[in-house]
């Protein structure tokens, strides 16, 4: 297991520590906040890095037995951060909209993947006998379910772990993870409920910087991991070849040690 090392400065310098206005808070977080500084809830950061690292030890846990995680963001500033973090790590994503069922009713999203593929087949295709205006309208059915799916079209069954920046935004997410039992790690700011995540991590959800150092964090242990699982992938032939060949070597040992009974040196 290789965790990054979180460093208190970074989490500082990146504005973890800066939570939502006094006003707009979940009192289920008070024992995450520091204090408050100019109406702005300060967040314990003692907290984040103990619980940040049990995240990632998840994380870890989740990859290098060959699970799937699902990222989930849809707001403006985290959106493209979490796309390049799913897309680097061979993982799943969601950064336009949650769907209702994307998780809970999974065969009605299964025929919306199908009805973009067919799509993405037709407008492409440059025999087909479509007029502009058809294909016009072919394009903007399939941009449409693009933006939604894409991130998603692999997918083939649930996924054993979702990180959701923004629990409060993505309540729908949530509330489907939690209906299926699957595991959530999320980012949880003043005005969330943590009781709701599995492993809530107290932080900024707003800030570019903090969200930045979050995927940084979690992109370092995917391949960590994943490195790992190659190294035990490798060694593991090695040893099959290894006994193989002592095998194949002990078999010809033992051929050439049995004398045939047909050579006439054995007949005198």
């Amino acid at each position: 297991m290789t965790i990054p090392n979180i460093n208190l400065k970074e989490l500082v310098e990146a504005g973890v520590h800066f939570g939502h206005k006094s006003q707009r808070w979940n009192p289920k977080m008070l024992k995450y906040i520091h204090s408050t500084r100019d109406n702005i809830h300060i967040i314990n950061l003692n907290y984040t890095v103990q619980m940040l690292s049990e995240a990632l030890k998840i994380i870890d846990d989740v990859v290098s037995k060959g699970g799937k995680i699902l990222f989930v963001a849809t707001k403006k500033q985290a959106a493209s951060k979490i796309a390049s973090l799913a897309s680097e790590t061979n993982q799943y994503y969601v950064n336009h909209r949650w769907l209702g069922g994307m998780l809970t009713n999974w065969s009605t999203i299964t025929k919306s993947i199908k009805k973009m593929k067919e799509l993405e087949v037709l407008k492409s295709n440059p025999n087909n006998e479509f007029t502009k205006k058809e294909i016009l309208k072919i394009s903007n059915q399939y941009e449409k379910l693009v933006r939604s799916l894409k991130g998603i079209s692999e997918m083939q069954r649930s996924p054993d772990l979702v990180f959701i920046i923004d629990t409060k935004l993505e309540h729908i997410a949530v509330s489907e993870a939690n209906l299926l039992k699957i595991p959530i790690i999320g980012i949880v700011d003043t005005n969330a409920d943590p009781d709701k995540i599995n492993y809530p991590i107290p932080g900024n959800d707003d800030s570019r910087r903090s969200i930045e150092l979050y995927c940084s964090l979690i992109k370092e242990t995917i391949n960590a991991s994943a490195k790992e699982i190659d190294f035990e992938i490798n060694s593991n032939n090695k040893e099959e070849i290894t006994k193989h060949d002592v095998k194949g070597d002990s078999d010809n040992s033992n051929n050439n040690n049995v004398s045939d009974p047909e050579d006439p040196e054995n007949d005198s």
